[in-house]
């Protein structure tokens, strides 16, 4: 909706319907290629290596044991040389999913934290949070980039005497506040999504603690990567970005203390 309606402003703001119509099939086209590519990119991006059992044999028995538990398919395992406490999963369905970990939160964490965790992330497979993931990231990338071409195109354009000015002002707010409103959506969804993965990987290990255990250490230690990518930090366990955001309302994860308190809330029910 916000893309038909950028692309509809975008028509009417040039009078010419072409621009519309072309908005739209480009839109769907990078929508295409993010579907199919993104997961891709955002392990190399990362710097994700993909491993063998034999790599390590602990955390592949880990994720193998909960992909027999919650019937998926065996994902490709991945691990980040990086200090930060962190994982991540993607791809666009379970039979082509990949989870990955840095090697900070490797050490870190004990059998059930790592349990946790890694339940955590075969939840956003099992919920089909990856799929979603990759959607949402896509089309909030269209929105942005066409609101930047048009909004860039708005001041070479001589078609303000054809155009009545209520519909030019409406146009141009459009294309300044869709790329906020499409933000506002994708960290809702996000962090909609990692509360439901949190229950999901519980429910999974039948053992909260161990991942509300493992948040604690995150929460102490920092998830912070040395190799900053703020396209694929909305795929990640926990913030990876330096730095505190000044409006939390763009922020794609809940806050720490609010999922471990969940966490112990189920825990007293388990």
């Amino acid at each position: 909706m916000l893309i038909g309606l950028l692309a509809y402003f975008a028509g009417l703001f040039f009078g010419d319907f072409k621009i519309t119509i072309g908005a739209l099939i480009g839109s769907i086209g990078y929508a295409m290629f993010s579907y199919y590519g993104s997961s891709k990119a955002a392990l190399a991006f990362n710097g994700a290596q993909e491993i063998k059992k034999r790599d390590n044999p602990r955390l592949w028995r880990i994720v193998e044991n909960l992909a027999i538990t919650e019937g998926l398919p065996m994902p490709k395992v991945h691990i980040m040389q990086d200090p930060g406490l962190n994982a991540f999963a993607t791809g666009k369905d379970p039979k082509h999913a990949s989870v990955a970990i840095t090697t900070g939160l490797l050490e870190a964490l004990d059998d059930n934290e790592l349990q946790g965790v890694m339940a955590h992330e075969m939840g956003h497979i099992k919920n089909y949070d990856i799929r979603v993931s990759l959607v949402v990231f896509g089309l909030v990338m269209v929105i942005s980039l066409l609101a930047d071409i048009f909004l860039r195109l708005s001041f070479f354009s001589d078609s303000d005497d054809d155009v009545p000015a209520p519909l030019v002002l409406v146009g141009v707010l459009a294309v300044i506040l869709a790329p906020i409103v499409a933000a506002l959506v994708q960290a809702a969804i996000s962090r909609n999504r990692e509360y439901l993965a949190d229950a999901t990987g519980a429910l999974a290990t039948r053992y909260p603690e161990g991942l509300a255990s493992a948040l604690e250490k995150i929460k102490q230690n920092g998830s912070a990567l040395k190799k900053q990518n703020t396209s694929t930090a909305h795929l990640f366990f926990a913030n990876p970005l330096k730095g505190k955001s000044i409006v939390k309302l763009f922020s794609t994860h809940p806050p720490i203390d609010d999922r471990i308190a969940k966490l112990r809330e189920m825990g007293d029910k388990v």
